[in-house]
């Protein structure tokens, strides 16, 4: 009798794995990754040019110390992409305004 299992489902990180395969894919996740790095740095490099801390940070944004820091954790391991709205409210908190560009 013939077995009707078809094959499990791939996870999200063996799919991953094998999408990094292709030399195109992985071009563009490196690229946009350097992206993401690149806006983390400017974010914690505001933060610190304004001496803010997390709390003064979160205190602006009318939330916790702990979800400013949740959300530059997020940034910085990339498992999280904050809305635009958060973001926003993270640069008037710094005196700044975000600006995003099509390029």
């Amino acid at each position: 009798m013939a077995s009707n299992h078809s094959p499990s489902p791939m996870t999200h990180a063996q799919l991953k794995v094998k999408a990094l395969e292709n030399p195109a894919v992985r071009a563009e996740y490196e690229r946009l990754n350097r992206e993401e790095f690149a806006i983390m740095d400017e974010i914690l490099a505001a933060r610190k040019a304004a001496g803010l801390t997390q709390a003064q940070i979160a205190e602006r944004m009318g939330t916790k110390a702990t979800a400013v820091a949740r959300l530059e954790s997020a940034l910085a391991s990339g498992k999280h992409s904050p809305s635009l709205s958060t973001l926003r409210k993270y640069a008037t908190a710094l005196g700044k305004r975000l600006e995003v560009h099509l390029v």
